[in-house]
């Protein structure tokens, strides 16, 4: 795992995609024009927390290293020490995986 020299604001969170197979269950190897992104991913760095109408600062229910589960269009695409990650809200996570 690379270090991340980004800390993200408030309730954003970044996030590294997990790489799908390239095969499918019956042995089909599928081509990178015709994959899907995935869209699970292993959470790098996580911001402070939102505030609530109180103003005091909520605290994120996940953290760095989670594997995370996402929407199909989440998060803002970007690039950072050369790895290609993503940066969303924290309600885009969809759950965290065991």
């Amino acid at each position: 795992m690379a270090n991340v020299n980004f800390r993200p604001l408030h309730d954003r969170v970044v996030v590294r995609r997990v790489e799908s197979e390239n095969k499918t269950a019956g042995g089909i190897i599928i081509p990178d024009s015709a994959k899907e992104k995935p869209q699970e991913g292993e959470v790098i760095a996580v911001g402070a927390g939102a505030r609530d109408e109180a103003g005091k600062v909520v605290a994120p229910d996940v953290k760095a290293g989670d594997r995370v589960l996402f929407g199909k269009w989440s998060g803002t695409e970007i690039k950072i020490g050369g790895e290609d990650l993503l940066i969303m809200k924290e309600s885009d996570i969809l759950g965290i995986v065991g």
